[in-house]
């Protein structure tokens, strides 16, 4: 019985890495290794990878907020400074809050909400197939409920005036700067993902304008924007009857604005529905 064909070491395809413009080509050369199943599975890969294919896609996972999330070609992959909305979200949430992750792409957001807080009732949406398809996928586990469709509309009506944390990370890029972006996500991505408008705010209006009547008393809207776009975003989240507030981690270079829906007069409102 002959012996298997051995993997070729770290630092040659390191090097090849390296050579497309990898930054983090021992990194990387490592992950590929450990995560192919065969030489010419790794092969295949590292020919992916210096193409210019995002190095998630070629996984098929992306590590975030401690969690392996599928990312399946052309999914929007999770960015690392998106780990600080979960955590603004997590101090928000409490044990069986109703969550929706909108807009939610491979469902990151909330799988990673999901694994923070205990039984939070989880549902998520994005009107993007493919992203649906793999955020079933990554929210089984929370047990959450995935649909497919335009923000809102395809959420079930009983949610209404339910939602404790609405985590909605729109696409907020302006529609003339797509082109600005690394080949990664403007080739790769799907544009529904990325394109957020003429000033970048389109679908943040669309999310500010509905979101009241989704929102339990007292509930929360989490999204991510750019540092210039925030005096705007406020304006929007204010102008929408929500009380704004702004969250910032230097660390990440993340920029988070919250919503918070009123409690209602006389009323309990808050968070963490049971």
């Amino acid at each position: 019985m002959s012996a298997s064909p051995s993997f070729p070491p770290p630092s040659a395809i390191a090097s090849r890495l390296r050579a497309a413009g990898c930054v983090f080509a021992e990194d990387e050369a490592q992950l590929l290794i450990s995560t192919a199943r065969t030489p010419a599975g790794l092969a295949a890969m590292v020919d992916q990878r210096v193409a210019g294919l995002p190095l998630e896609h070629v996984l098929g996972w992306a590590e975030f907020c401690g969690l392996r999330i599928a990312v399946d070609p052309g999914v929007f992959v999770p960015r690392r400074r998106t780990e600080f909305l979960v955590h603004e979200a997590a101090a928000l949430a409490g044990p069986r809050s109703v969550v929706v992750d909108l807009c939610c792409g491979s469902g990151a957001l909330g799988a990673a909400l999901g694994a923070a807080v205990e039984q939070v009732e989880l549902h998520a949406a994005d009107i993007d197939p493919a992203a649906v398809r793999c955020a079933r996928r990554n929210l089984a586990a929370a047990g959450g409920r995935v649909y497919e469709g335009d923000l809102f509309d395809p959420l079930p009506a009983a949610l209404r005036g339910r939602v404790d944390v609405l985590l909605a990370n729109v696409p907020y890029v302006p529609t003339e700067e797509i082109g600005l972006l690394p080949p990664e996500a403007r080739e790769h991505e799907a544009r529904v993902a990325l394109d957020g408008g003429t000033d970048g705010l389109d679908v943040l209006r669309r999310v500010t304008a509905a979101a009241p009547l989704w929102l339990a008393p007292g509930g929360h809207l989490l999204f991510e924007t750019s540092e210039r776009q925030v005096p705007q975003a406020v304006e929007t989240v204010t102008r929408d009857g929500l009380i704004a507030r702004v969250a910032t981690s230097d660390e990440l270079h993340a920029t988070v604005v919250i919503g918070t829906r009123p409690a209602l007069q006389g009323g309990k409102g808050g968070h963490g529905a049971g």
